[in-house]
């Protein structure tokens, strides 16, 4: 069996895997998943933003690095429990978790969109 690594710039697997909780597909939150959902996360995430973090990632500061990776975690894990919630104790379960993801990486969203944080990330990068 060939081990995959992690692939994405944002977030880990592991990362990823702790928001999607315990009865997440033993399908689709897999590194091999993951590693798709992070690349889709990751250009939504640039392109939302108007910026390149993905290419200009080394230079950027540990506050924005880890915005960056909460919402990329948050973003993808929802693709995880969206793949296959029949795992869940209920579709309720599945969607109160999706909702707590997805109200976590708007707010975070706003705040990489923000002008005067984007005046910040540009100044450190």
């Amino acid at each position: 069996m060939t081990m995959v690594d992690d692939t994405g710039i944002f977030a880990t697997t592991a990362q990823v895997q702790y928001k999607t909780g315990v009865n997440a597909s033993t399908i689709s939150n897999t590194v091999t998943y993951i590693n798709n959902f992070m690349f889709q996360v990751e250009s939504e995430i640039n392109a939302v933003c108007r910026y390149n973090f993905s290419d200009n990632y080394a230079g950027l500061n540990a506050d924005t690095k880890g915005l960056l990776n909460s919402v990329a975690s948050n973003l993808a894990a929802i693709y995880v429990i969206i793949y296959d919630m029949s795992n869940y104790s209920s579709r309720t379960e599945a969607e109160d978790m999706i909702n707590v993801l997805r109200d976590a990486a708007l707010r975070q969203l706003a705040i990489l969109k923000d002008k005067k944080v984007s005046d910040f990330i540009r100044e450190v990068a």
